[in-house]
């Protein structure tokens, strides 16, 4: 006895949408003659006509009808299947271009990178540095696939429009201190204790470094050195030159040398880390996988910093 196929129920929906087996013939890539073995098999096979013959073209039955509501719920389904299929394809043999600032790449992105690649070992693994405007003019351009990027309070809303982003981790911004310090031996400090300090920042300008976070602050830092690389700025640190601050995704890579503390402000001493991609793009099935091990691998050091700070 025939049986329903896949085929048979594409070409039935087909005849159906347009009335005519000519016209689903033309549709389908089909010649008429196999359009209507088609539709001659299933019929066989339902034990009932399907379609009723008129001068205009074809209508369905009653039993045709049923037929195409549960047709229309397969094929759903099968076509489902193969874009699911069509993604793990995509997803063992593909390749994901990512960006990241600097201090991301102290642990955060190479340990959700690790766990990426130990589940998906034959996807080939591109990785940018870079600070968050250089992430997004790559975004744009094509460059990368996803961007780790960090944004200073008050600033999400200057970032280019056509960039979506998802809300990672709040990153604390600590204090950094040489282990000689008076400050090393306490866990917190309030921000305005910490007028009188000399700093040490990328910039002469506050406003230009992460010290800018405190511009609501009533004083202003001084900028003692200007250090641009954070292996300087931390050995500058350790040899009581001055202070400055380390985002807690960076924390364990600090130098033994250094103490980080805690800083207490009525706004939070903190900048959000955020997941960014190209807004209104189809992102690729293994963009999604990163992103779940970015989320994990955040909550995982987070929970690691509270311990350092802590134990330290």
């Amino acid at each position: 006895m025939p049986e329903l196929s896949p085929t048979g129920l594409r070409v039935l929906r087909e005849v159906a949408a347009q009335g005519s087996f000519t016209a689903a013939a033309r549709t389908l890539g089909y010649t008429q003659s196999a359009i209507s073995r088609q539709i001659a098999t299933l019929e066989a096979a339902a034990g009932t006509p399907l379609f009723e013959r008129t001068a205009r073209g074809v209508r369905l039955t009653e039993p045709g009808e049923s037929l195409l509501q549960r047709a229309r719920t397969v094929l759903d389904e099968l076509d489902a299947a193969q874009r699911e299929l069509a993604g793990m394809a995509e997803l063992a043999t593909g390749r994901l271009d990512v960006g990241a600032f600097p201090t991301a790449m102290a642990g955060l992105v190479p340990r959700a990178l690790a766990g990426f690649q130990a589940s998906q070992p034959a996807v080939r693994i591109g990785l940018r540095e870079g600070v968050t405007s250089s992430q997004v003019k790559r975004l744009i351009s094509g460059a990368i696939d996803v961007a780790v990027i960090g944004i200073l309070p008050g600033t999400r809303e200057r970032v280019d429009r056509r960039i979506a982003l998802e809300h990672l981790i709040d990153d604390p911004l600590l204090l950094a201190v040489g282990r000689e310090h008076p400050l090393a031996r306490r866990s917190s400090v309030d921000i305005d204790d910490l007028a009188g300090e000399s700093w040490i920042a990328g910039s002469s300008k506050a406003s230009d470094t992460m010290i800018g976070a405190w511009q609501w602050a009533e004083w202003q830092p001084r900028v003692a050195v200007i250090a641009k690389e954070w292996t300087a700025k931390l050995g500058l640190v350790a040899a009581g030159l001055g202070v400055t601050l380390v985002p807690g995704l960076a924390a364990a890579a600090v130098r033994r040398d250094v103490a980080l503390v805690r800083i207490r402000s009525e706004r939070p001493a903190s900048r959000g880390v955020s997941i960014a991609t190209l807004a209104g793009e189809g992102v690729p099935p293994f963009v999604g996988l990163f992103a779940d091990l970015l989320h994990q691998t955040a909550t995982e050091m987070a929970s690691d910093l509270q311990i350092r700070i802590r134990d330290r």
